[in-house]
């Protein structure tokens, strides 16, 4: 992974392909006092909307976005997925895709996933969020899929990439969640009679199992938790924190770097 100035880091997985843009936000460079300190780009959260409005100027613009182009959802931790013909804020969706250039496409986060998609054979995007229950709607298998449906999109075409989010030492739940993940993607530690997640692992693994080559797969070495100095967490600061922008699309010829 990259990083460029302090306001976001681009996965190392996508580098090779210049006329790509993907992204994820931090938590730096931003407007926004305490507790959303500081790039708060979450639209609903209780900061000032003219701070959000500011932090999001300011990201799109270190990307060289026009804010106009961009999609986003009002997400619903569900399996829909969104075909994105034009720019616009939607709802109800967890997945964005599109196959047009300079349509960038956008999923927020402060603990769950984000999977961000790029089929190199037809040049089509994908934005993913899934928390644990979209990992268990198996989001990111059906975004494939999808994909293949509207666009032609061949899984060994694909290059993709598991973001930053909670960890597995920190996502700790109760049995009724545990009891909705493999073996392979859950921990049981006897001491603390609690079940431990592994979101990164397991959205990972439908990536492999759509047919997404291993190779072809990043995963962020960051985590929401263990570096809360640079990424909003919603478990470990209550719930009274920032949001950050994943962010994947594809300039058009005339504008790629």
């Amino acid at each position: 992974m990259t990083e460029s100035l302090s306001l976001y880091r681009t996965p190392t997985v996508f580098e090779s392909f210049p006329a790509l843009v993907a992204a994820e936000s931090t938590r730096h460079g931003g407007v926004s006092p305490f507790p959303f300190t500081s790039l708060n780009v979450g639209i609903n959260t209780d900061d000032l909307p003219e701070h959000v409005e500011e932090n999001r100027r300011r990201f799109f613009s270190s990307l060289r976005i026009d804010p106009a182009r961009v999609a986003s959802s009002y997400q619903v931790h569900g399996d829909r997925i969104l075909t994105v013909t034009n720019p616009g804020r939607f709802d109800g969706f967890d997945a964005l895709i599109t196959n047009r250039p300079d349509q960038f496409l956008t999923v927020t986060v402060a603990d769950c996933t984000p999977i961000l998609l790029y089929d190199s054979g037809q040049q089509a995007v994908a934005a993913i969020h899934a928390g644990w229950r979209g990992t268990v709607a198996r989001i990111v298998e059906k975004t494939v899929r999808a994909m293949q449906a509207e666009f032609g999109t061949r899984p060994a075409d694909c290059f993709a990439y598991v973001g930053t989010c909670i960890d597995e030492c920190s996502f700790e739940v109760g049995p009724e969640v545990a009891d909705q993940f493999g073996d392979a993607d859950k921990r049981f530690d006897a001491g603390r009679q609690k079940y431990f997640i592994n979101l990164k692992t397991a959205n990972a693994a439908q990536l492999a199992a759509a047919g997404i080559p291993g190779h072809q797969i990043g995963v962020s070495p960051y985590s929401t938790v263990l570096h809360n100095q640079d990424y909003f967490s919603y478990r470990i600061e209550n719930g009274k924190t920032g949001r950050m922008l994943a962010l994947i699309g594809i300039r058009s010829p005339g504008t790629a770097r």
